[in-house]
């Protein structure tokens, strides 16, 4: 079916009337999403990179919605790194964020480098003193990570061309990277709350108020609710390890010469430890457009994953029911944020028409008729 949905107006009442919207903004996780910009000067970064890692080069800034990113070189590696010159990429982390996520993404990237070398993934370099970041209280009152990584090569996804060959390629790309994750030991910051963990997408509630438009307003109710009902209370009993957690387009780089094919994984910086069924969803959401059948896709991009990284039939199950919440998750989230910086409201909703159209178009997924095309797909008999 179709992903059509009316054009409503995305918010519907300034914040300050609404007095269920503060049970959002109190919540440790919304922190995240609120913090002001901190930048970071290219003189300041420039002064980090020589004190911490010996590098004199040229920087360029960044975007980052949160860290400070800059890009580094050129450049040739001291110490017997190599003798070719190389891009970098200096990450000076947001001081809302502690010492502690930091570390989460570290381990994890030391983790694939050590033992799945093969995943395209940022490789991190060492300081002079031989450690993987470093933490200056140079740039304000809050301690802030400094890290160096390698600069992955490739075409940004969103500017390659789309085809089902792509989207097999992401959902073997996730496959091929959870079964490497499995083996990361727990870290002290993989039970952090986020903001965008499905595990809680029910703390979105109260920005149902936001929408200006009843029909839309139901719609993410009835995908909350049904996260609440069926999805939530099961999630406990599934697999959980360490997971990416924001495998959208946006996070991907293709080949240029072969653009069906992953070349890039960008940003760990949504880590959690939580469901591995989770990451299925969080993929899956981003890979509906606008002509095709939404329960279609999702049962392709199940089979495509499954043929690398088998999954069980309770987290078959649960599948659609997350990918809901997800996507109501986004257009919630999302209208909140405008509703903070109307300036910089047309940015943050760019996708909203779509992100409402996926979700309409799985609102009006049969749950029993998802059951039998997702067990088809992955090959298990029907129930």
């Amino acid at each position: 079916m179709p992903l059509a949905a009316p054009a409503f107006s995305p918010v519907a009442t300034p914040l300050s009337a609404i007095p269920s919207l503060p049970s959002f903004d109190s919540l440790p996780e919304a922190a995240v999403l609120s913090a002001p910009p901190a930048p970071v000067s290219t003189s300041q970064a420039l002064a980090l990179l020589q004190r911490h890692y010996g590098i004199q080069a040229d920087l360029q800034a960044l975007s980052g919605e949160r860290d400070a990113n800059f890009l580094v070189g050129p450049h040739v590696l001291p110490d017997g790194q190599g003798h070719t010159p190389r891009r970098l990429m200096l990450k000076i982390s947001h001081p809302v964020e502690t010492t502690e996520v930091a570390d989460f993404q570290t381990q994890a990237l030391l983790h694939l480098a050590r033992h799945h070398p093969a995943q395209p993934v940022q490789r991190l370099l060492p300081t002079r003193d031989g450690a993987f970041s470093a933490v200056t209280s140079a740039l304000g009152e809050r301690p802030r990570v400094v890290r160096l990584f390698s600069y992955l090569e490739g075409l940004p996804m969103p500017q390659a061309p789309h085809s089902p060959g792509q989207q097999v390629n992401v959902a073997q790309t996730l496959a091929r990277l959870d079964k490497a994750l499995a083996g990361l030991p727990p870290q002290p910051a993989g039970q952090r709350r986020l903001p965008w963990d499905i595990q809680h997408a029910d703390s979105v509630r109260s920005l149902v108020a936001l929408i200006a438009a009843p029909e839309r307003r139901a719609c993410v109710a009835r995908a909350l609710d049904r996260f609440a009902s069926h999805v939530q209370p099961r999630l406990k009993t599934l697999r959980r390890q360490a997971i990416h957690n924001d495998f959208n387009i946006y996070n991907l780089l293709v080949d240029p010469l072969q653009p069906d094919r992953v070349c890039g994984i960008l940003d760990f910086g949504d880590m959690v430890e939580g469901p591995l069924i989770d990451d299925v969803a969080v993929a899956a959401s981003y890979q509906l457009d606008e002509t095709g059948d939404a329960l279609q896709a999702i049962a392709e991009f199940a089979r495509a994953y499954h043929a690398i990284h088998p999954l069980t039939p309770d987290e078959l199950a649960l599948l659609p029911g997350l990918i809901r919440a997800r996507l109501a998750m986004v257009v919630c989230i999302g209208g909140w944020r405008a509703a903070r910086d109307p300036g910089n409201a047309d940015y943050i909703l760019r996708n909203n028409r779509l992100s409402w159209a996926r979700l309409t178009a799985c609102d009006r997924i049969d749950d029993e008729q998802a059951s039998l095309a997702l067990r088809s797909a992955c090959g298990l008999a029907p129930v």
